[in-house]
């Protein structure tokens, strides 16, 4: 099925935000070149919706299966509905760290085998979410879902506003770095904050704050690594934003 055209730019950006990110069944819009790059706004929106069936799911399960079976079902959702896409970036990333040059770790990352730095990469980041997720304050365990999901789809537009395309292809990353206009920035980081101070209320500015150290420590290390940013990057960077906010949850001072 395919969105009707003349349809709202809006509607259509909405649209290739959650067909890129998840994979639920949203309605096919036409290719455009800058399609993805528009979309990317959104992309805090779809992480919205991802982290409200996350909570929901939590919160049916954990009275009948108990926080750890719950937290396990949990990542299970988010790997089906995403598609292990923010995973497979993580994977690829930490794999590229055995290269010697840019080039060669570019080169790692285009290879689509796993090898032993990603698999550990991928085991640590799913326990780490899964003891976290289950270690979540109760009362607070909706708001730091939500807001974790959001916080990560955020970090997108940082890395692809300041940062060039690591390589010259038709890439993820070359289709959106550079390419993310101002506009894009300031509205996907205006719902971010707005949506993460409205369920955390004071309690946002560690999770806010975690979340921008993380993608500033990304802008550094893949500029430093690969000379710029690849999809694979965004991914990385997803999972480890989203990490981070579930320690601010679980941190007890």
């Amino acid at each position: 099925m395919s969105l009707r055209f003349p349809a709202p730019r809006w509607a259509v950006d909405i649209a290739v935000a959650f067909q890129f990110l998840t994979r639920l069944p949203i309605p096919q819009a036409p290719f455009a070149p800058d399609g993805l790059a528009r979309a990317v706004k959104f992309f805090p929106l779809v992480g919205l919706v991802i982290g409200a069936g996350a909570a929901l799911l939590l919160k049916v399960l954990s009275p009948h299966l108990g926080r750890p079976a719950s937290a396990l079902a949990v990542l299970l959702y988010l790997v089906l509905i995403t598609g292990c896409l923010h995973e497979d970036g993580l994977a690829d990333v930490a794999d590229s760290l055995g290269g010697w040059n840019p080039e060669q770790r570019l080169a790692i990352l285009h290879d689509s085998r796993i090898g032993s730095f990603g698999a550990a990469a991928l085991v640590l980041s799913l326990l780490s979410r899964g003891v976290l997720i289950a270690g979540l304050p109760l009362e607070h365990f909706t708001a730091y879902l939500v807001s974790a999901h959001v916080l990560c789809r955020w970090s997108t537009l940082p890395l692809s506003y300041y940062l060039p395309p690591a390589r010259d292809s038709d890439g993820q990353g070359a289709r959106i770095a550079r390419l993310t206009s101002a506009g894009s920035l300031i509205a996907g980081s205006v719902f971010t904050l707005v949506t993460v101070v409205i369920v955390l209320r004071k309690a946002a500015i560690a999770p806010v704050l975690s979340a921008i150290v993380v993608s500033l420590l990304g802008c550094i290390f893949y500029m430093r690594k690969f000379g710029g940013v690849t999809g694979d990057c965004f991914g990385a960077t997803n999972q480890l934003t989203e990490i981070a906010v579930y320690l601010c949850g679980v941190w007890q001072p």
